[in-house]
């Protein structure tokens, strides 16, 4: 069973519950397409569905996949740190959160939520992030500006960028989007660079019960589409 949430700063409100006897199930986050085909359960939390800026009664872009093993995040818009709270899902069982592009409206919450759930002591395991490149820089600037230490550790995995997606004005205003790698933050562990396959398809991970995959998306900026696959179930 699956069930839809979403969450506003008075109450939750129960969407849409599906049911399905196959046994695969998708879930594509930017069209926001969930089809479920087996009898576990995955609960999506709409912590934030507004764009460019968060109101008193909607926020920031954020989604929540909460399945057996933990709570996946998509986007972390401004304030998303406050809407996590009101809802039902626990901080310290965020174990992977996935950004689709760098506007403020879908990442400018990161390091705020980080610093939530370090300060609440909800963590120990590390934290996969995942998104496009510059990702890492901001986290990384933005901790070590304000002098922030975590009480557990965060891997950013970020995917580069194909030609099509870089910005027409890219010479009028040239940005530094890499980092020096061997110059870490106390908690940051070194990630990857994923890089997109032949057709275009980047695989952030993949194991024997699930895999999660990035299409690119036309946008003002490098942006990225999410596809989550379950592996399927002999016998069902």
């Amino acid at each position: 069973m699956i069930k839809l949430r979403r969450w506003n700063a008075l109450k939750e409100i129960s969407l849409l519950k599906l049911r399905s006897q196959s046994n695969r199930r998708t879930f594509c986050s930017k069209s926001r397409q969930l089809f479920a085909m087996s009898s576990s359960t995955m609960e999506l939390t709409f912590l934030g569905t507004g764009s460019a800026y968060p109101s008193p009664s909607r926020g920031a872009s954020c989604v929540i996949l909460k399945m057996d093993d933990g709570s996946w995040m998509f986007d972390c818009g401004e304030g998303s740190q406050i809407q996590l709270q009101k809802s039902k899902v626990r901080a310290g069982k965020v174990n992977k959160i996935f950004i689709s592009h760098l506007h403020g409206d879908h990442m400018f919450g990161l390091p705020g939520l980080l610093c939530t759930i370090s300060g609440n002591n909800q963590r120990s395991e590390p934290l996969e992030i995942f998104g496009p490149v510059g990702l890492r820089r901001f986290i990384r600037t933005s901790l070590e500006l304000s002098r922030t230490m975590l009480g557990f550790s965060y891997i950013v995995h970020e995917m580069k960028v194909l030609p099509c997606q870089i910005p027409p004005d890219v010479q009028k205003w040239k940005i530094e989007d890499s980092c020096n790698e061997q110059r870490l933050h106390p908690n940051e562990r070194k990630g990857c660079l994923i890089e997109a396959d032949s057709d275009n398809v980047w695989t952030l991970l993949s194991n024997d019960k699930i895999s999660v995959k990035a299409v690119y998306l036309k946008h003002r900026i490098p942006s990225f589409g999410f596809c989550i696959q379950e592996a399927a179930s002999p016998g069902k």
